[in-house]
């Protein structure tokens, strides 16, 4: 069989590996499932363990001759989340992900504590980030504090599990809050105000770097040969080097558990208090930045068995044959709180002029068109911060409902583009990486793959979404306060 890359994509709900070969044909794929724990309100966690054993799980599940063909591996996932582990490398606790909540009353005691954090990181201070979780876990879990010898990212660990080494890559190290995003370097001054110093952190690479070769114990149980792991990158960076977004200018839209809107800068280009982010691209010397809504197809989720609906095709299906109607309600889609434009932990969803004559199918249309005005108030952020954007290529489970992707791209007023490879987006895009890491030259590797649907805005849509609108925006106006009057 010809050469392989393997791409290895820790999400938030399993576990993919997807095989490619040097034409970025999917050869072969596999997922595990993984549960998340909310065991407070507001909370939201998973075993590291639990991740190890998915991606034991998946890879092995591919073909035995696929798995002897892998050349390299590359690794991405979810963003932001904090494992704690000890001097002997075993987690502490079980991590805090990116969509946890309990921090927020820690972002404003770490730009107390570092007034330049938002020139140093470009960022908001917010509980998604994983600086301010350390922050809660030094408050109210001190022993284990005292005891953590080594924070990591989620893919990380996973390449600790691999490789025995403790790395990170840049794009994912600059959603720590800990990262000098300029510099490409870890801040001492940000460390020091979560009270953590640069032996707690892995060391860095660019994703287009090797970081590590797979231990041959481990090699030997997955059925690979003891290859070299690439750098990665966090899910986003990761998805849009899948995409051939890596061009100043290039956007990229991804639809899965979360909401993102992506653009390539040439430098370091923040703008934090429009709550978007300025991140570490995962090739060398470029940035981007980013809006992100915290729950996107994760809304289409939980909406779909909530309205009775089979499933999320069945669900949308059902919503564009009712259509859109002068008394579909409106939907905040603030499920987990939202970061890009509000910054609101304790945001929640909201449906609103409901009435006995609304509908199953009314529902489920009223939560697409939530996320799509939740996805334009981020496209206003970006602008606002500088960032052009013209077409998007898209990305992520909620790409393949056309009738969503005609909604969205008469929303954003901008052509919406799926192309090869999209429904394993950030696992392409790691194994892109890893093809680079293990010798391919990137601009060859990096290529925009084949067109395989375009969607351009619709006038009717277009004018029914825009005429709704300000409604939408003055919901959340009014409800802000009350949302913090009524913590869970």
């Amino acid at each position: 069989m010809r050469e392989l890359c393997l791409g290895i994509d820790l999400g938030t709900s399993g576990v993919k590996a997807v095989a490619t070969d040097r034409d970025d044909r999917v050869v072969a794929q596999a997922t595990a499932a993984l549960a998340v724990h909310r065991p407070r309100p507001h909370w939201s966690e998973q075993a590291p363990e639990d991740w190890w054993q998915a991606t034991l799980r998946a890879v092995v599940t591919l073909p035995a001759d696929v798995r002897r063909a892998v050349r390299a591996v590359g690794l991405t996932g979810q963003m932001h989340g904090a494992v704690l582990l000890d001097a002997a490398d075993r987690p502490l606790r079980p991590a805090i992900l990116w969509n946890d909540g309990r921090s927020a009353p820690q972002c404003a005691e770490l730009e107390r504590r570092e007034p330049r954090a938002r020139q140093i990181t470009g960022n908001l201070a917010m509980p998604g980030f994983t600086a301010p979780k350390l922050l809660w876990v030094r408050e109210h879990e001190p022993e284990l504090f005292a005891r953590t010898a080594r924070v990591l990212l989620p893919k990380d660990y996973l390449r600790l599990r691999l490789t025995g080494e403790r790395a990170s890559d840049m794009s994912d190290a600059a959603g720590t809050l800990w990262l000098d995003v300029a510099r490409r370097d870890w801040s001492d001054a940000m460390l020091a105000a979560t009270g953590l110093e640069r032996a707690h952190m892995p060391g860095l690479v660019e994703g287009t770097e090797p970081a590590g070769r797979i231990r041959p114990d481990v090699a030997a149980h997955l059925g690979l040969d003891s290859v070299i792991v690439a750098g990665g990158g966090g899910d986003n960076a990761a998805s849009a080097v899948g995409c051939g977004v890596v061009a100043p200018g290039d956007a990229l839209l991804s639809l899965g558990t979360s909401g993102v809107l992506f653009v390539v800068t040439d430098r370091f280009r923040p703008n934090p208090e429009q709550a978007a982010h300025a991140f570490c691209h995962a090739l060398p010397g470029l940035w981007h930045q980013m809006a992100v809504m915290l729950s996107a197809a994760s809304a289409l989720d939980w909406a779909a068995p909530l309205t009775g609906c089979a499933d999320v095709p069945a669900a949308a299906a059902a919503a564009e044959r009712r259509g859109p109607r002068a008394d579909t309600p409106l939907f905040l889609p603030y499920l987990a709180g939202e970061r890009t434009p509000h910054n609101d932990a304790h945001a929640r969803g909201v449906f609103f002029r409901l009435s006995a004559d609304t509908t199953s199918a009314d529902l489920v249309m009223a939560v697409l068109e939530g996320v799509a005005h939740g996805l334009c108030d981020g496209l206003d952020a970006l602008a606002a911060a500088g960032g052009h954007i013209d077409d998007l290529s898209v990305v992520g489970g909620g790409a393949r409902l056309p009738y969503w992707m005609r909604l969205l791209a008469s929303a954003l007023d901008r052509r919406l583009v799926l192309r090869a490879g999209g429904d394993v987006g950030a696992a392409l895009g790691a194994a892109r990486l890893a093809r680079i890491a293990s010798g391919e030259d990137a601009r060859a590797v990096c290529l925009a793959p084949p067109v395989q649907a375009v969607f351009e805005p619709e006038p009717s849509l277009a004018e029914w979404l825009h005429r709704r609108r300000p409604a939408y925006r003055g919901l959340y106006e009014r409800l802000q306060d009350s949302f913090k009057e009524f913590p869970p």
